[in-house]
């Protein structure tokens, strides 16, 4: 018996579910990190990795608009620039330039109804990673929950551009070779098909270490995908581009320590 066994039983008759007890480590990890993670000299290309944005069922990665928008002040505030995605994705970007970008995963309304009229109003291009089979309306989360194909024509319309999140979020780790590339090539194609859009952007879903592997990243350049986001800085997977998590524990604290690279050693425990 290992020496977690015991506390895994007491938690469970305690009625405590893993995701509670993960969330909780989460906050501590960042608010330990603020104080005593190292930091930037000064400010540096960044691209920052959200979720939802007023969608509380999406747990820690949840962010409230109010949050939001006050983090888009704040970064402007504090003499950033805002860029595509793409841009800091290709080689060659000033490692001191003060730049960030602003990315989504999953296809959540809420980014369109409450994200999208925030960076309309500063200017600011932004990128969502979408999961097909859910725009399809083969999910479980609820009617209104996540972005129908209607929506994201709604969201290239209001200058958002569109990416691949993969068909059904699978854990690629777990994958055989055949689906794996089957999940990268018909999430293309869908939305293709769906958006006449040819793209060329893959964000990892889960986006951790453990969930991408050199021939899930191979699969992913045979389907014809050239970008591959993570959702961590220096943990990432060998070949992917870097983002920062940004999480709903992210006051303005721990905001400023999350641009200033507190965590980017730092890698979501699940």
């Amino acid at each position: 018996m290992s020496a977690t066994q015991p506390l895994r039983r007491i938690a469970r008759r305690a009625g405590i579910r893993r995701s509670t007890v993960a969330a909780a480590r989460m906050c501590c990890e960042r608010v330990v990190l603020t104080y005593a993670g190292r930091r930037n000299e000064g400010p540096r290309p960044r691209i920052l990795c959200y979720h939802s944005v007023g969608t509380p069922s999406w747990g820690v990665n949840d962010v409230s608009p109010a949050r939001f928008r006050r983090q888009i002040e704040r970064a402007l505030d504090a003499g950033y620039r805002f860029v595509p995605a793409a841009e800091l994705a290709r080689p060659g970007v000033p490692a001191d330039a003060p730049l960030l970008a602003v990315t989504f995963d999953d296809g959540l309304r809420s980014v369109l109804d409450h994200a999208a009229p925030v960076l309309r109003a500063y200017g600011i291009p932004w990128t969502i990673f979408v999961v097909s089979d859910w725009a399809s309306g083969r999910h479980r989360f609820g009617e209104g929950t996540l972005l129908d194909w209607r929506d994201l024509e709604r969201v290239a319309a209001a200058g958002g551009s569109i990416g691949s999140h993969s068909v059904t979020h699978p854990d690629f780790a777990r994958l055989e070779p055949g689906p794996a590339a089957d999940e990268l090539a018909r999430s293309r194609e869908a939305i293709r098909d769906h958006l006449g859009l040819n793209v060329t952007e893959f964000a990892i879903p889960f986006g951790q270490s453990a969930n991408w592997t050199p021939a899930a990243q191979q699969a992913a350049f045979d389907a014809g995908y050239t970008t591959v986001y993570a959702q961590s800085e220096e943990r990432r997977p060998a070949g992917t581009v870097a983002r920062t998590f940004i999480t709903r524990f992210d006051g303005d604290r721990i905001f400023d320590a999350a641009l200033a690279g507190a965590y980017d050693r730092w890698e979501e425990w699940v």
